[in-house]
């Protein structure tokens, strides 16, 4: 048996190839969008990709699933309950589908979404342990699938933590102890709480440590499921919706056009949003007028997605050579408006001077003295729930950074205003939010909340 893990990181993503080297026949299970790397691999290794299964619709990222379709002719697989507007399989609960000594088994498991399923892996059709279990969004390591997010529609988050426990416990936990499990999503994941950094695990280390299947009976585990949830961001029902449809197709080596800065300009003056994808850093020396910085070395798609409308075009200014992976880490989401980059970007800047700006960053130190000259500071903490929970700075307005477009009237943009996260990434995403909407004197905390809780520790 061929058996390959992908781990995109920047949406805490896990895909996996399965083959059969004594046929050549393949698998491969929720893929990214970007295909060619699937495609490539089985090439490699001699395999015939049959079939795309897909665990569930996916919310927080566009599945691959037509593109690999279109590149392989395999046929898509879902459970038997999901309804798709393209051409696909329903498997039921128990069927099971050889691929020549590996066999898999399908196993429905609602409760992260009606139409979940897993797919359990048998290197050998007799085999009495199975290699392992592929469990989609029902059971992390270390945690479970929500059951809260509004992708499931016409089900309310109790019906479906019903449905959750019942699935762990029935079809999951009565797998032998020794079987491996595969999730679809890594620690950083906004489909569960407490994901652990781990990508694999067995039946028995879950029964043993993982908080949601030791609760001792279902009323407790629907409690303790139902609360603390990250806040979901914005495009999870655009993107959960847009995997039942037939859409167009990414090509994934097709450059964004190459735009002059009068270009640039007009289409960001006509409503285009100009997301500026380099470091807090090197954005806060200098950027072009009313650009978002949403930095491609962390989780940009993810705040791309939570900041950004799906409906609007956007204008990309990056490190030159980063144009592509820019345009296509927004299509891993479904935002496909991107019309194009900046040429020679710091030309650019050089050239036309009176339409840069820089951004204010300020020490623990800094913001300490600042809040002590100003009475009217506005102080916004743009952190998830729980990690405001465990502490904050006194006086802080507690707005997640994906609530931030449709709360930004909660805060007077007349006021000098200092955002800060847990170390500088989303700040610098929120500061030039708040910029953009009008804004004058915005400012964030290097370090974030870390390195001012250090300094208010050793004072």
């Amino acid at each position: 048996m061929i058996f390959d893990q992908y781990y995109l990181d920047c949406l805490s993503h896990a895909s996996y190839l399965i083959g059969d080297e004594t046929t050549g026949r393949a698998v491969v299970v929720d893929p990214q969008r970007d295909v060619a790397e699937y495609v490539a691999d089985a090439e490699k290794r001699g395999l015939r990709i049959e079939l795309v299964i897909e665990t569930h619709f996916h919310a927080d990222f566009l599945s691959g699933h037509l593109e690999l379709a279109q590149a392989t002719g395999a046929k898509i697989v879902y459970s038997s309950v999901a309804e798709t507007e393209f051409e696909s399989m329903g498997v039921a609960d128990g069927e099971r589908y050889s691929l020549g000594e590996v066999t898999l088994e399908f196993r429905h498991t609602p409760g992260h979404t009606p139409e979940s399923m897993s797919v359990v892996v048998y290197e050998h059709a007799e085999d009495p342990v199975p290699y392992g279990v592929l469990t989609g969004d029902t059971l992390f390591i270390g945690d479970v699938g929500r059951p809260d997010l509004l992708a499931s529609i016409g089900f309310t988050r109790e019906e479906l933590a019903d449905k959750l426990y019942d699935s762990l416990h029935d079809k999951l936990m009565t797998l032998p102890d020794a079987t491996r499990v595969y999730p679809a999503h890594g620690a950083g994941s906004a489909c569960g709480k407490n994901l652990s950094t781990d990508l694999s695990s067995t039946i028995g280390e879950q029964k043993a440590g993982n908080y949601a299947l030791r609760a001792p009976d279902k009323a407790t585990f629907m409690n303790l499921v139902t609360e603390g949830q990250p806040p979901a961001p914005g495009y999870f029902v655009y993107d959960a919706i847009l995997n039942r449809k037939d859409r167009p197709l990414l090509d994934e080596t097709k450059m964004p056009a190459a735009m002059t800065y009068a270009q640039a300009r007009a289409a960001i003056d006509n409503g285009a949003m100009l997301v500026d994808g380099r470091s807090p850093e090197e954005f806060a020396l200098g950027h072009l007028r009313q650009a978002i910085n949403i930095g491609l070395e962390g989780r940009y798609a993810e705040f791309a997605g939570s900041v950004l409308k799906s409906d609007v075009d956007v204008v990309l200014f990056t490190e030159p050579g980063q144009e592509l992976e820019g345009k296509n880490r927004l299509a891993r989401i479904g935002f496909d408006r991107v019309i194009g980059y900046v040429l020679e970007p710091f030309e650019v800047m050089f050239a036309h001077q009176d339409d840069v700006e820089v951004a204010s960053r300020l020490t623990a130190k800094a913001f300490d003295e600042r809040s002590a000259q100003l009475t009217d500071l506005q102080i916004v903490d743009v952190r998830n729930p729980g990690e405001v929970e465990a502490g904050t700075i006194p006086g802080a307005i507690a707005i997640p950074v994906g609530q931030l477009p449709a709360r930004v009237g909660e805060l007077d943009a007349g006021k000098p205003t200092v955002v800060y996260c847990a170390g500088g990434y989303r700040s610098s995403v929120a500061a030039s939010l708040l910029r953009q909407h009008g804004f004058a004197d915005v400012s964030d905390i290097l370090g974030g909340y870390g390195a001012w809780a250090d300094a208010v520790q050793n004072a």
